[in-house]
């Protein structure tokens, strides 16, 4: 057993291609050899942005000898499909071939013994395989060569036991060596053993290790912070960003001009984020945006940084003056003055511009609110105005803050108060890790907005296939779930979709299109929605199973719903609840079984066992002392259910059902038959899977 090292040096790898990278190498290799009956052990894998490297504890140093038999065609088959055969396995004739007889006849077979190889061998085949049919997303051609890259190859690092794998491709030919930070420690590095080469590049200022690097980003820009203090703001994806744009990374912190803190701090945030990499910083004394960020520099310098923050400054500068500029220009027109470009905007070529969805989500906002006794008025001007600013000058620049401007631009025109609060938020939520709506009207603009997208799509039937969503849809469905779960809001969701289909011109024609009615539209969308509903239950730990069987045909009320499986999965999981249940399947067994109609009625002067009449007495006292239409009254309901448990169980042990006499069977029958539905009053038992 060998150690083996395999790095392939680059120029620099984009961000977010590394982990892919990374994995791909890995699995690419592991699986090739794993093929040859040889499992690698201790394996490990790093990126950074210049590199990609495999490292293996233990490789064998050969490969085992193989048996292994080739079924070919029948002795009788067609001479063309035996030649084929023959071919494809490097034969002449078939004089090498086994003739095995089978009940269905004589087939030929090639036995094949194959030696093992040296893995050095092996290996001086593979890598340059792997390397040219590396699945890159984007990758590049240069020179006169045929390689594919994301970036020029520049080196091939490969090592077996210490030894150098020698092979070629495109004229870079694998070393032992490899290159350390390109302005710290340019020159080459010799690595012999895999269980060096973390630790002989972080000689050389390269941090390897995808991790460890971002927790130097954290640490180090938190500790910058700290030292001034101040506080960074968190942004993960941002640190797992500038960690793989840097091999050795340097917190520096610059300032921001006084100038520009005027401007909103979403508005600071989004150019120093997503055109600079920079971290904003938080006075933790006012919890506001300090005039400073944190950039993460790629190599220490003789001056502690300071040339590289003073032009990290000058470009923030420059940035910032355009924000500032459009921000200052944006105020001078009132968001409201902005509504009849919306018009000129085409939101789908068969679902009109965005003034015509901005004027339905207006009038969709004005519905829910007044039902949620909020004030119409202020729901309905909300909705009215919260796509105007997607024709402002800093959301033409800066789009991801579409909504966020608009909010701000409200409270600057002096729109009543809540207007512009509700427009900042209701795009959200944008993802399942995303806050909804803080405030209610900004939770009723969202509703509407969603409603509207989703009953657009689905009357243009553009709705969702398999792994295809390009309108985001479900994640449409998934925020109006999470509105109404997070804030407890009892509404019935088929009559808003219907106002918000309906609230399109086109709803007529698109319906008479599909050959449809507006209530099958409905109950599909309706579906769509409770199905994200099963999944994000799902998640949250609730059984989909318990879910479909609490659903009634007239569910709409997605706190009902939740609340109703609720209760049944805490009733099923009861032993009262769970004994029961064995008793609905066998009671529902036994009665698909019969053939031919069964009695409705049950006859009490049938009954032969006193047991026969307690159960009657306990299924005829639960069906007129409960209701089970709301959540509350399915608990209650749930409680008095689990009585049955101590008649059903003497029931069964007491009686024989299928009684040799007719008529005391078919008496039984109908018993069970009126417990099956005394049982599904709390949804469709049958729909429970069978533990």
């Amino acid at each position: 057993m060998a150690d083996f090292i395999l790095e392939l040096y680059s120029e620099e790898i984009p961000a977010g291609m590394q982990a892919m990278a990374a994995s791909h190498l890995q699995k690419a290799f592991c699986d090739a050899v794993r093929a040859l009956g040889v499992e690698a052990e201790g394996v490990s894998s790093h990126v950074a942005p210049q590199r990609i490297a495999l490292l293996i504890d233990n490789l064998p140093l050969r490969t085992e000898d193989r048996s292994e038999e080739r079924k070919g065609p029948r002795v009788d088959a067609p001479e063309k499909a035996i030649e084929g055969f023959l071919r494809a396995n490097g034969l002449t004739g078939t004089e090498s071939l086994n003739i095995v007889d089978d009940p269905k006849g004589a087939y030929y077979v090639l036995s094949m013994n194959q030696p093992g190889s040296d893995m050095a061998d092996v290996i001086a085949a593979l890598v340059p395989q792997i390397i040219h049919q590396f699945p890159w997303p984007k990758s590049m051609r240069w020179g006169s060569g045929s390689l594919r890259w994301v970036r020029p190859l520049r080196a091939i690092l490969c090592r077996l036991g210490g030894n150098i794998i020698a092979f070629n491709v495109e004229n870079i030919q694998s070393s032992g060596v490899t290159y350390g930070h390109r302005f710290m420690a340019p020159d080459a590095i010799e690595v012999k053993h895999a269980g060096e080469y973390v630790a002989a590049l972080k000689n050389a200022n390269v941090m390897v290790d995808a991790s460890v690097r971002a927790a130097m980003v954290a640490e180090g820009a938190a500790q910058v912070c700290a030292r001034q203090g101040l506080e960074l703001v968190e942004d993960s994806a941002l640190i797992r960003e500038t960690s793989g744009l840097v091999e050795w990374p340097v917190p520096l912190m610059g300032r921001i001009d006084d100038a520009f803190m005027s401007v909103p701090d979403e508005l600071l945030t989004s150019v120093m984020r997503t055109h600079q990499k920079y971290f904003s910083v938080r006075d933790p004394k006012t919890n506001a945006l300090a005039p400073f960020f944190v950039t993460i520099s790629n190599m220490e310098t003789s001056d502690a940084g300071h040339t590289i923050t003073s032009g990290n400054e000058r470009v923030l500068r420059a940035r910032l003056s355009d924000g500032k500029f459009f921000w200052d220009q944006d105020r001078q027109t009132k968001l409201a003055d902005r509504l009849s470009a919306l018009d000129k905007i085409t939101f789908h070529a068969k679902l009109g511009t965005v003034g015509q969805k901005a004027k339905r989500i207006s009038d969709l906002a004005e519905k829910i609110a007044d039902k949620l006794g909020l004030n119409k008025k202020l729901a309905k001007r909300a909705g009215l105005l919260c796509k105007a600013d997607l024709v402002s000058g800093v959301v033409f620049e800066f789009p991801e803050l579409q909504g966020i401007m608009g909010g701000y631009y409200a409270d600057h025109d002096q729109e009543e108060l809540g207007v512009g609060a509700a427009i900042k938020s209701h795009y959200a939520p944008l993802g399942p890790s995303d806050d909804i709506p803080p405030t209610a009207y900004g939770q009723v603009v969202a509703l509407a907005d969603k409603l509207d997208t989703l009953s657009g799509f689905w009357l243009i039937d553009e709705r969702p296939t398999g792994s295809k969503d390009p309108y985001a849809l479900r994640r449409a469905a998934l925020g109006i779930i999470r509105i109404l779960l997070e804030t407890q809001t009892s509404i019935s969701l088929s009559d808003y979709i219907s106002d918000a289909l309906n609230g399109h011109a086109i709803v007529s024609e698109h319906l008479s299109n599909q050959g449809r009615t507006e209530p099958e539209i409905v109950n599909d969308i309706l579906a769509f929605i409770i199905d994200r509903l099963t999944v994000f239950l799902r998640d949250q730990g609730l059984r989909h199973d318990i879910v479909a069987a609490s659903l009634t045909d007239q569910a709409s009320n997605l706190v009902e719903i939740v609340a109703r499986a609720e209760a049944l999965g805490d009733f099923v999981n009861t032993v009262n609840g769970a004994d029961l249940v064995a008793a609905y399947n066998r009671a529902a067994g036994i009665l698909q079984k019969q053939k031919g109609g069964l009695s409705s009625a049950v006859k009490l002067s049938l009954f032969s066992d006193a047991c026969e009449n307690e159960l009657f007495n306990a299924l005829s006292e639960l069906e007129t002392s409960h209701e089970t239409q709301s959540a509350d009254g399915l608990v209650r309901y749930l409680e008095a259910l689990s009585v049955l448990r101590n008649p059903v169980d003497v029931f069964f042990e007491s009686v024989l059902v299928n009684d040799p006499d007719p008529a005391i069977k078919q008496n039984r029958l109908a018993l069970l038959a009126k417990l099956v539905e005394s049982m599904n009053h709390v949804g469709d038992l049958s729909r429970l899977v069978k533990g």
